[in-house]
């Protein structure tokens, strides 16, 4: 069970992360969770419910664009996720940032 402190770490990088994840590669939504889930070995695992207000938030601000497609044997289109280039160079903004913050925090770590 995840305590508070691990809670909010992940909530305040998901957007980035889910950001980055369409970055590299155009993705459904189901999949987006199941590659989150292996990548992270379980760290980053999410829920539909979680995952989909992120999507949404991403589309509003211009970040990712959302295409219905159909596949082939398939009867029920499914949205595929796509980074726009806004997406891309917000996603460099934000890992940079995380970069700064992840070195600020691990100096703070190492102090005696």
């Amino acid at each position: 069970m995840e305590n508070h402190f691990e809670r909010q770490l992940k909530k305040g990088v998901l957007d980035m992360v889910v950001l980055g994840f369409i970055c590299k590669q155009p993705n459904y939504g189901y999949e987006l969770l199941t590659q989150m889930d292996k990548q992270s070995n379980g760290i980053l695992a999410i829920k539909e419910g979680t995952l989909y207000p992120i999507l949404y938030r991403l589309e509003d601000d211009q970040l990712i664009v959302a295409e219905w497609q159909t596949s082939e044997g398939r009867a029920a289109p499914k949205k595929m996720y796509t980074a726009t280039a806004k997406g891309r160079c917000v996603l460099k903004s934000q890992e940079a940032t995380w970069k700064k913050f992840v070195s600020c925090i691990n100096q703070f770590c190492e102090e005696d």
